[in-house]
């Protein structure tokens, strides 16, 4: 099991689904993944999130990042109600809260690591790479090393690639590294964070709002690494 690695073992040309969704911690799995000398194929989805100005960065951070390949896989909107991410009727929390907050969209990384597993068998890879994260991050059931650890045990018993014999790994580099451990990863790497977009409700021009889960986060982590903070805010 790789879950719990800081960096991804080498992936000596081999092919790797790389969930890509024009945020932080997804812009540094990527390089980790192109570091290590995986051929990258990067996934990303619109399901009727509010914030679709992350597929434009998903798309930027994905030319230039070095994925081989970069797919949006469009999805029925309706199948991610009831979360602030996808509803506008529901206000985004800007304090911290207790509990697993509104902004969690039902089972999104299970769908989308699903819809990355078919992706991987039609390329004939066996590595699937997501940046989830279970230290900085707003305590969403599926961003643990139980749920990835789990994903790979299923993956693993439904393809069949993995019950003929090639085994399919999950990869979630980042899932032990504080926030400012990912920026300096990632700024070793290359990344151009002024890319990305992790802003929850970003204004159409992708200016984060400042105030929101993820942008506290994000603007710890760069004030923690002390890397200069390439974030546009709204005024």
């Amino acid at each position: 099991m790789t879950a719990s690695d800081a960096w991804l073992p080498p992936g000596h040309g081999r092919d790797a689904v790389v969930l890509l969704s024009g945020g932080l911690d997804s812009a540094t799995a990527l390089a980790m993944a192109v570091a290590a000398g995986y051929r990258t194929h990067a996934v990303s989805f619109e399901y009727g999130q509010r914030h679709a100005v992350e597929l434009e960065a998903a798309a930027r951070v994905a030319a230039a990042g070095g994925a081989v390949t970069h797919r949006v896989i469009r999805l029925d909107p309706d199948a991610f109600a009831g979360s602030a991410l996808t509803d506008a009727s529901l206000a985004v929390p800007e304090v911290e809260s207790e509990g697993i907050p509104v902004t969690y969209v039902p089972a999104r990384n299970t769908i989308f690591l699903a819809y990355a597993l078919g992706c991987a068998e039609v390329l004939g890879a066996s590595d699937l790479v997501i940046g989830v994260n279970a230290v900085d991050y707003s305590g969403y059931p599926d961003c643990r090393p139980e749920f990835v650890a789990a994903f790979e045990t299923m993956a693993n018993l439904a393809t069949r690639a993995a019950v003929e014999g090639a085994r399919l790994q999950v990869h979630a580099p980042l899932i032990e590294l504080t926030k400012a451990d990912i920026i300096r990863a990632g700024t070793a790497l290359g990344v151009d964070y002024g890319l990305t977009v992790s802003c929850y409700q970003p204004d159409g021009a992708g200016k984060a709002c400042g105030r929101c889960d993820s942008c506290r986060f994000r603007a710890a982590g760069f004030r923690a690494a002390g890397v200069a903070d390439p974030t546009p805010y709204q005024a």
